[in-house]
C-alpha cells in the first residue's frame, strides 16, 4: 500500500481518536505489530472511515453499537472517549446502548454501560 493511503488513514485516525491516543499507540508499536497497525490505518481509517457515504458522527455511533454488541470493551472505551472528537453526545451513546440491549441482549448493553460510565467519569476528571 502507498504511503499516501497510510497518511490519509493517520489523519482520520487522529481526527477521530485524538492525536494523543494515536501517538501513544504509535509509541507502543513494535516490530511484531507494525504491519497490523499499518493494515488497520490503511483499511479501516483510510478506506472505510474516509468514505463519503456516512459522516463521522454516524460512523462513530455505529462503531459503538457494534463494539458493544461484540463485547469488544477495550475498543469500546476508546470509541466512547473519541466521541469528544466526533460530536456524539452522552445522550446519543445512551440511546445507542439501549438499542444494543434490544437487539444484542441485556448483558452486552450492561457491560457497555459500565464501560461508558467509567470513561465518562475519567473524561470529567480530566477536565478538572
Amino acid at each position: 500500500m502507498s504511503d499516501e493511503l497510510f497518511e490519509k488513514g493517520m489523519a482520520v485516525r487522529r481526527a477521530v481518536l485524538g492525536a494523543d491516543y494515536v501517538e501513544r499507540a504509535e509509541a507502543n508499536k513494535t516490530e511484531f505489530d507494525a504491519d497490523w497497525q499499518r493494515y488497520v490505518t490503511e483499511h479501516a481509517w483510510a478506506a472505510v472511515w474516509s468514505r463519503p457515504g456516512l459522516d463521522r458522527r454516524t460512523r462513530s455511533m455505529l462503531t459503538i453499537a457494534m463494539l458493544a454488541t461484540l463485547g469488544r470493551l477495550d475498543e469500546l472505551g476508546a470509541h466512547i472517549r473519541a466521541t469528544r472528537h466526533t460530536g456524539v453526545t452522552q445522550d446519543e451513546v445512551k440511546e445507542v446502548l439501549l438499542q444494543v440491549a434490544v437487539y444484542a441482549g441485556a448483558p452486552a448493553a450492561n457491560s457497555a454501560f459500565a464501560v461508558a460510565k467509567r470513561i465518562y467519569k475519567e473524561m470529567e476528571s480530566e477536565k478538572k
